[in-house]
């Protein structure tokens, strides 16, 4: 089992920015990638960031590209999601999640991980 756990969301201007960490504990060795997925009222929840734990590779949404940065802390267990430049679109519950698999899977499909945090609000007014 992994244990995640999100903080750093908040009430923010367009313009700003923010920090999302995501803390993971238990089985962090089996984890492969470690992602950011976000949902909006009425909407799904779709994928933000991801890196490979190991590796470092990361992969971005075309519609956060040159805004956020996703990085990792191995030695922390923990996964970062940097925000600037923010949009009111941005707006939406932000999730942490890890995905263990034994084979390469892509990234961005939140079908395949298997642990998910509880959530963290982040709302952005214009």
């Amino acid at each position: 089992q992994v244990q995640l756990v999100e903080s750093g969301g908040g009430s923010v201007q367009a313009g700003d920015s923010l920090r999302l960490s995501c803390a993971a504990s238990g089985r962090t060795f089996s984890i492969h990638h470690m992602g950011w997925f976000r949902q909006a009222p009425g909407k799904e929840r779709e994928f933000v960031a991801a890196v490979y734990w190991s590796g470092g590779m990361t992969y971005y949404a075309d519609s956060v590209k040159g805004r956020f940065t996703i990085s990792r802390d191995n030695a922390k267990n923990t996964v970062y999601l940097q925000m600037n430049s923010l949009k009111p679109e941005d707006t939406a519950v932000y999730y942490c999640a890890a995905e263990r698999g034994t084979s390469w899977v892509p990234p961005q499909e939140k079908v395949y991980y298997d642990y998910w945090g509880q959530g963290t609000q982040v709302t952005v007014s214009s």
